[in-house]
């Protein structure tokens, strides 16, 4: 079932990156000098997914801007985190809450609930782990597979 979950979860992203024609490498937006009252040394706050890494052999060997027709948000507060998708062009739901820890650079989410779509991914499996590379206002949580390699990273910046 673990394959299923990663299958579902490559297949969404080729479907959101191969609606963006634009295949150049992203650049994140440069908030480091926009004062925040947030403490940008923690995930607490506010992001916005900005677009996507593919690795291979643990290298990026492609990136994708996110289109600008969806929209992703993920907020952490102390202890919780939810996120949610907004894709116009389909009326299905995206989102998802729970709890989370990050340490050093590992990034774990167990999520609670979800939309329709998410609580049958949630029944089959609660807990995501991810790589964690965290700046003050950027982060990426970097999916490996079972072997410990990268497979795909989302890109956020912080928006509050």
């Amino acid at each position: 079932m673990k394959s299923k979950i990663l299958i579902l979860s490559i297949a969404l992203l080729l479907v959101l990156a191969c609606k963006n024609e634009s295949k150049s490498n992203i650049e994140f937006v440069d908030v480091e000098s926009t004062e925040l009252k947030n403490d940008t040394s923690s995930l607490k706050g506010t992001w916005e997914l900005t677009g996507f890494y593919n690795y291979k052999d643990n290298i990026v060997v492609d990136s994708f801007e996110m289109n600008p027709e969806f929209r992703q948000l993920k907020m952490y507060t102390d202890t919780k985190v939810m996120w949610c998708k907004h894709r116009p062009a389909d009326s299905s739901e995206w989102f998802g809450y729970g709890t989370y820890n990050y340490e050093d650079d590992r990034l774990i989410e167990i999520l609670d609930f979800g939309s329709a779509v998410m609580d049958e991914v949630i029944a089959e499996k609660k807990e995501f782990t991810f790589e964690l590379t965290l700046s003050p206002n950027k982060f990426q949580q970097i999916e490996m597979d079972e072997d410990g390699n990268r497979i795909y990273s989302e890109n956020y910046v912080r928006v509050e």
